[in-house]
């Protein structure tokens, strides 16, 4: 670890306001800095930019990169440098726990800057619930040597001994005379230091915690709630921004012929830019640049798939190819000759969009060379090696800042707008606003993909589950693995999500909240409950039956505390059902109360608690927060949300035909954390949506004794699912 300290002009101040509002470039903020402590930190489990490519390589042959940084000024505030990006998960308040903890400097004194390429880190992204888990242990790191750098340097100061120092919120002490003091902004005060530490510095053990675990007051709350947030197509460069409306093909692999763009031409203020296959429309008022996008006349020639969302589990089925197995165990043909009853089923799930309540934005400007893009995206440095390519500029001349971002689950970790925005500025040498509208957010959308999953089981005369042989289409391995204790099982999958797929689908698909789990659980755990109902045993007896790994049986059972569960065969008639998950290391059991209209196939889920063990947990009431999100949103994909399609057409245009959840259909949500110390932090931003839709179709199995094996569960589906 090498940690400096720069001397400059100490009369200049650095200046905090948001999540990313520096208007300064790396080579200032260094100036900048200079009064204060400034620790860099070359770690090693992951990559770094085009920037770093002349680095030594680590691990998986990524580049080392000085990947955390933190400034202390020499009045004491702490700066913390990240390239994650605040999309309304908390970990601009959560990371910040993190630092002061290790650091020993008080919450409020620490400021983060996130999402800025010029002054943070790089970052892979904000995404698969790594923030906590990957990143967090490294930033620990950073604070835990910043502190005990400070350290030697308070020893000198102090002349005392390191191990007889102690720290409390920023200020060392030497044990043996209280009164010999120092803070951390005096030690750093107008000194240039280099210091290599011996190994790493001890972190903090959890019993003596004092931050991390505290449910500290969110950073963004107050911005959000008042309107005073700023995101992407919020930001205003000087002299303004011109709107640009693009011209959009009618379907995905429509190919354009010939354009007529003089009629736009004529409305005044209008520019006409054309660029490749980018033909846009600007003006610095957007109805106006509305207006004369209409205008433009457009030959397109489509070219359409053969399928649509009625006949694509067909085509997936022929198109998906090889299988390649993931786990296996035992043998399926001894498990065939050992079982007493064998369960077959195929479970279904829909395209599903992300729906985000900010539609991709970016304003992009150019200055001296130099552009800079204010983009919603959820991977800001993947976007600048793009605007790198497209641009034809080195490193130095791209910089991406991300303020809020309104939303993007996997959605926004694509970023074509950013793109689009900076190609149009540099045309026009001016600055470009590109925010898609309703219709263009749900035509580029990188769907969760649609899927299907088969799976042949069977129990013992024990009544104990001795055959699992599971195959998924297209949703990916994510969550397809069981954690059941069966000796004799296969778990196999083909065609996944990533990328466009092949030709599997008729446009890209992408990650979208937990990618491919919750269609799995959907199908495993659907499947499980058949198995318990041939079985005649309660449906969490089952479960219980056949687990053996202690954090999954305690979830399941302070679910079943929580909930009051009361054991009995389904289906009972109560509408209870029960699902269970695992993702990114976090443990979680639903149980739900929900009732069916027998007249209109209209489904009322009424209680939903889960029981999730994530070990240490850094913000318990962002953890609350995270819970209940994940369950209002897993209401969507269970019971209306779906993307309808025609060859290459996105039929869904707007929010009128791809139904959300309203707060006014909302249940009764219950969240328990179970208490897990021992186990590092594991992620909580995804894993309670996983099991949800499972959960629902087991409550409806429960209350009227029909089998939904089809996800959204909409009214039409509950019907004829109870004609069966």
């Amino acid at each position: 670890m090498k940690t400096e300290a720069h001397d400059f002009d100490r009369d200049q101040e650095l200046v905090v306001d948001g999540p990313t509002s520096f208007p300064v470039d790396r080579r200032d903020f260094v100036k900048l800095t200079a009064t204060g402590l400034l620790v860099l930190f070359a770690i090693d489990p992951a990559g770094a930019s085009q920037e770093t490519a002349r680095l030594p390589t680590g691990r998986q042959g990524y580049p080392t990169d000085v990947n955390a940084y933190l400034h202390v000024g020499t009045d004491g505030r702490v700066t913390c440098f990240v390239g994650k990006i605040e999309q309304g998960q908390g970990t601009m308040t959560s990371l910040p726990q993190l630092l002061a903890e290790d650091l020993d400097v008080p919450l409020a004194s620490v400021d983060i800057v996130m999402g800025d390429t010029d002054l943070c880190p790089w970052d892979m992204g904000t995404f698969g619930s790594l923030s906590m888990r990957q990143f967090g242990p490294v930033l620990r790191q950073a604070a835990a040597d910043a502190r005990a750098t400070l350290l030697q340097l308070a020893a000198e100061r102090l002349a005392a001994p390191v191990e007889r120092l102690t720290v409390k919120a920023g200020v060392v002490s030497d044990t043996a005379d209280p009164k010999k003091t120092v803070t951390y902004g005096q030690l750093t005060e107008g000194k240039r230091i280099e210091r290599k530490l011996e190994g790493k510095a001890p972190l903090k053990p959890v019993k003596a915690f004092t931050v991390i675990g505290t449910s500290a007051r969110r950073r963004d709350g107050g911005d959000k709630v008042t309107g005073k947030a700023k995101y992407a197509g919020d930001i205003v460069p000087p002299g303004g921004a011109l709107h640009a409306r693009i011209l959009r093909p009618p379907a995905h692999g429509a190919t354009l012929g010939q354009v007529d763009t003089s009629a736009a031409e004529k409305v005044p203020g209008v520019k006409v830019m054309r660029d490749g296959d980018l033909i846009a429309v600007l003006h610095e008022h957007r109805d106006e640049a509305d207006k004369a996008l209409a205008l433009v006349k457009a030959d397109w020639t489509r070219h359409d798939p053969p399928f649509d969302d009625h006949t694509m589990f067909d085509h997936f089925l022929k198109t998906a190819g090889p299988a390649t197995t993931a786990v296996e165990g035992g043998s399926l043909a001894e498990g065939e000759k050992i079982v007493t009853e064998v369960v077959e089923g195929t479970y279904y799930d829909s395209y599903v969009a992300h729906a985000p309540i900010e539609p991709h934005s970016a304003v992009a400007a150019v200055e001296n060379g130099k552009v800079t893009v204010w983009a919603g995206t959820q991977t800001p440095f993947s976007v600048k090696n793009q605007l790198m390519q497209a641009l034809r500029l080195p490193a130095e001349k791209v910089r991406v800042i991300t303020p809020y971002v309104g939303g993007g689950f996997g959605g926004k970790s694509a970023s074509r707008q950013a793109i689009e925005a900076a190609r149009l500025a540099a045309l026009t040498g001016k600055p470009v606003r590109v925010i898609f509208s309703r219709e263009e957010e749900f035509f580029y959308d990188t769907f969760r993909p649609a899927s299907l999953i088969r799976i042949r089981a069977g129990v013992n005369a024990s009544k104990a589950i001795a055959l699992w042989d599971y195959k998924v289409y297209c949703a990916g391995e994510r969550g397809a693995a069981h954690f059941y204790n069966i000796p004799n099982h296969r778990t196999a999958w083909t065609g996944g999500w990533g990328g466009n797929s092949g030709s599997l689908h008729p446009f890209a698909v992408g990650p979208w909240r937990a990618p491919g789990a919750s269609s799995n659980a959907f199908g495993r755990e659907s499947h499980i409950d058949v198995l318990a109902a041939k079985a005649g045993v309660d449906p969490v007896e089952f479960r219980l039956k056949n687990l053996t790994d202690p954090r999954m049986i305690r979830v399941v059972n302070a679910a079943v505390k929580k909930f009051g569960w009361t054991p009995k065969p389904g289906p009972s008639g109560r509408g209870v059902g029960v699902a269970l998950g695992i993702d990114a290391g976090t443990y979680v059991a639903l149980m739900v109360q929900a009732a069916v209209d027998k007249g209109t196939g209209k489904v009322q889920v009424k209680r939903v608690v889960c029981a999730q063990e994530m070990g240490v947990v850094v913000n318990p009431e962002g953890v609350l927060q995270q819970i209940e999100g994940c369950i209002t949103m897993g209401l969507g994909y269970t019971l209306s949300e779906e993307v309808h399609f025609k060859g290459g057409e996105v039929l869904e245009r707007n929010f009128g035909t791809y139904e959300l959840p309203r707060f006014s259909s909302l249940p009764t949500i219950e969240a328990v954390v179970v208490d897990a110390p021992e186990i590092p932090a594991q992620g909580g931003g995804e894993p309670a949506i996983v099991p949800l839709g499972a959960a629902v179709a087991n409550a409806i199995f429960d209350a009227v004794g029909a089998r939904l094996d089809r996800m959204p569960m909409t009214p039409e589906r509950v019907m004829a699912a109870l004609k069966r």
